[in-house]
């Protein structure tokens, strides 16, 4: 069963920032996006590559490889060459931690 995972302190990532976390099966990304928190699974969905190295604006993040773009809220594709949505983690504050479970 799936548990939530401690990942940061609130106070980690200003409003616009992300990071790398690590979860139980393989790497995520964890975004402060106007205070609110999201995190994704750093793999696109066109060819398997990371979206770390991505361009992030607002809500969404652009694949460095071949401009894919997904909305970190929903994983929703925004632009081709992409069609299917990346994994969007359950996020959580819990008082001043911030927890992710892999519900993958």
């Amino acid at each position: 069963m799936a548990a939530w995972i401690t990942v940061a302190r609130s106070n980690a990532l200003a409003p616009g920032e992300w990071i790398k976390i690590e979860l139980e099966q393989g790497e995520a990304l964890l975004f402060n996006v106007d205070g609110a928190y999201y995190a994704v699974e750093d793999l696109c969905t066109h060819d398997g590559g990371p979206l770390s190295d991505g361009t992030v604006e607002g809500c969404s993040i652009t694949c460095p490889r071949h401009g894919a773009r997904f909305d970190l809220r929903s994983g929703e594709v925004l632009a081709p060459p992409a069609y299917e949505a990346i994994h969007v983690f359950p996020v959580r504050l819990n008082g001043d931690t911030i927890e992710v479970m892999d519900d993958r």
